[in-house]
Formats: C-alpha cells, sequence, structure tokens
C-alpha cells in the first residue's frame, strides 16, 4: 500500500489542478485550497507543447478540451515586416492520432480542469489558504486561514511566483526578480494564415501570434520596461500599439484593432527558482512556486503540467515519502533549470541584441530535451 494516501495542494492554478487530477485517479484523496474567493483565470490564452500534449493525454484530460482548442503542427519565425525565415516542425509525442501542439483559451482550459477535478472527487475550498503546518516524520498537521485544520500525508504548495507555501519553507531566500520585461496579450479574431504559432522578431519588441480555436488567436508583445513602470489601465491600448510601432505585415494590421483597454492583459516579467531541493520534510513546491521563469519558450505551464504528472507517478508506488521526493528533484531539477535558463537567456537577447539564429536554435534545443521522457 502506497506510504501517501491523502494530499493537500495549494493552489488552484494548472499545476495544481493537474496534480490534484492526477493523484486523485491514482486513488490518493486530494484537497485543493484556493486563496482566491472567485476562481477567476489571468490572461487570455496558453501554448500547449507537444511535451504538455503527451502529458495532458496521459492524465486523461487531452480528449475532453481538443474540441474547445486549436490543434497545430508548427512554429515558424518571421522578421517584423512579416517575412518568415525558419520553419521549426512539430512532434506529435502523444501518438499519431494527435496533434503535436495545442493552442487554447485559459479559460476553456480551466473549466475542464475544474470539471475534471471535482468529478474526481477533489475536495475544492475556495477563499483559504495555508496559515501554519506543523509536520513530523509521519505526517503533517495543517492551520487553514479559514480556522479548520486537517492532517495530511503529503502538503504540495502550487501556489503560483509568491508562493506563500515557499516564504513558510524558506523565508525570504527566494523572491521573484523582475526582469526588466513585460508581456502583453489581446485576442483577436484568427486570421486563416495563422494556423500555426508564429513568432515575430522587432527591436526592443518582440511580437507573436497563437492560434486559440478556429475563430480566436491572440497576440503575445514582449518589451523592455526598465524600472517596472506602472501601467495605467486606461493607456494599456495605446501603450501596446506603441509598442508595435515599426511592425509590418499582419502584426502591424492588428495593431490598429488594439483599442480597448480592458481587452489589453499586462504583466511584469518575473522570475524564481529554488535552488536547494523543492522539499522540506513532507512539503513539496511544484511548478511557478519552485520555478518561475518567463513564456519565452513557451513552457512556464507546460513545466508545473510535468510536474505533477511526474509527481503522479512517483506517489503510486509503495516507498518512503523521503525516497520519492528525492527521485523527484533528480527528475525534475536539471529540466527545470533549462528551461529557466533558456528563457531568460532569450530575454536578456531581446533586451540587447539577439544572434540571427539563437531563438531558433534554442527552440530546437528544447524540442529535443522536452521530447525526452519526463
Amino acid at each position: 500500500m502506497a506510504h501517501v494516501k491523502k494530499v493537500l495542494v495549494v493552489g488552484g492554478g494548472i499545476g495544481g489542478l493537474s496534480a490534484a487530477i492526477g493523484l486523485s485517479r491514482r486513488g490518493i484523496e486530494v484537497d485543493l485550497v484556493e486563496i482566491r474567493e472567485e476562481w477567476t483565470v489571468y490572461g487570455v490564452g496558453i501554448i500547449q507543447q507537444s511535451n504538455v500534449v503527451r502529458d495532458m493525454a496521459y492524465l486523461g484530460l487531452l480528449d475532453r478540451y481538443l474540441p474547445a482548442a486549436f490543434p497545430f503542427e508548427d512554429s515558424a519565425l518571421y522578421d517584423r515586416s512579416g517575412n518568415r525565415f525558419v520553419v521549426i516542425p512539430g512532434r506529435r509525442l502523444a501518438g499519431p492520432q494527435y496533434p503535436a501542439n495545442v493552442g487554447i483559451s485559459r479559460l476553456a482550459l480551466h473549466q475542464v480542469l475544474c470539471d475534471a477535478a471535482r468529478e474526481q472527487g477533489v475536495r475544492i475550498t475556495l477563499g483559504a489558504t495555508v496559515a501554519a503546518f506543523d509536520q513530523s516524520s509521519d505526517y503533517v498537521d495543517v492551520t487553514l486561514t479559514d480556522g479548520s485544520c486537517r492532517r495530511y500525508d503529503l502538503v504540495v504548495g502550487a501556489d503560483g511566483v509568491y508562493s506563500k507555501v515557499r516564504e513558510m519553507l524558506f523565508g525570504d531566500a527566494y523572491c521573484p526578480r523582475y526582469t526588466g520585461q513585460a508581456v502583453w496579450r489581446h485576442n483577436f479574431r484568427r486570421d486563416p494564415q495563422i494556423d500555426h504559432l508564429a513568432g515575430f522578431r522587432g527591436e526592443g519588441t518582440n511580437a507573436g501570434l497563437v492560434p486559440l480555436a478556429n475563430d480566436l488567436m491572440y497576440m503575445f508583445v514582449t518589451s523592455c520596461e526598465p524600472g517596472n513602470p506602472r501601467m495605467e489601465h486606461a493607456s494599456r491600448a495605446s501603450q501596446m500599439r506603441e509598442r508595435l510601432n515599426g511592425f509590418g505585415g499582419l502584426i502591424g494590421d492588428l495593431r490598429e484593432q488594439i483599442v480597448d483597454p480592458d481587452q489589453v492583459v499586462y504583466k511584469p516579467l518575473e522570475v524564481v527558482f529554488v535552488d536547494e531541493d523543492w522539499y522540506s520534510g513532507r512539503i513539496l513546491l511544484i511548478g511557478d512556486a519552485a520555478h518561475a521563469t518567463t513564456p519565452h519558450l513557451g513552457q512556464g505551464a507546460g513545466m508545473a503540467i510535468e510536474d505533477a504528472v511526474v509527481l503522479t507517478d512517483l506517489l503510486s508506488a509503495d516507498a518512503p515519502i523521503e525516497s520519492l521526493l528525492q527521485q523527484f528533484m533528480e527528475r525534475r531539477r536539471a529540466r527545470c533549470r533549462f528551461i529557466f535558463d533558456s528563457s531568460i537567456q532569450i530575454g536578456e537577447w531581446e533586451k540587447t541584441e539577439e544572434p540571427p539564429f539563437g531563438r531558433a536554435e534554442l527552440i530546437e534545443k528544447m524540442l529535443e530535451l522536452t521530447a525526452q521522457p519526463v
């Protein structure tokens, strides 16, 4: 019989929900707490590359949301005038019946994950998080901010870049660092030519278009923002248009459609990487709580989902928790570190001068690495 029978997942984002679903499907009792009272979704869309498509198939989720998503095979890089200079083929890691990549709105994905978690019997509590914990070699006693107290075999901190669980474990040793860049996002009606992930290289600003559904795509723009300035809500549409000055082709055409600040999502890019083991006793960090990086390789959420898959696989075994968590680190540390460092490297190139094919080479290395089993 497995040593881990009851788990608390802290955080109801993509990583936390994926972990809760995976563990509950293996017969583990799972509670999930989410600090937000209204379980809203931040952002507009998400890229799921080949490794994530494989992982979502493993978790039994892929077929549930493919009808609401946009499957595609390849990625391509363009100059700021819209001239293509490289195509990067996708890989069908989940099997020939599934696409290499998927684009999906965050709202659609969130709904599928929430529904699956509830169907699996995950007990979800909104408006609460961890207030305190007291652990022994055999269990963790957790007090929640709603005053309830519960006992668990394992606590999984999936509570994001500003993780309270991480702070409780490591104090202020690991604080998010602003990279000097920000990302802007906006939805559009999908243009027929955007049937793949398209990246456009500018000067100091880069853009991309991702298909999300038959009638939907989103634009992302990364820009240099020294000093992490506050962007007033009312000016966000004009500010995003300004960042796109100099782009031609489709990006230039779409630029003029950015008029409603309510449709612009702006986010400063912050990173953190826990350089020591991501666990202490029976408390483990996953996803952005342990390794938050930038979106330049489109693998932030992917690494959180991989964490969930590896944890699900390991906790199915009958072995001491210390051994399982050490195996988790052996399987996750180097892989996440590569994604973390490589994503930041692309951002640094964008702030200075990017080698002609530097991004393409890093994407190829990323695809080679993530094609390997987790």
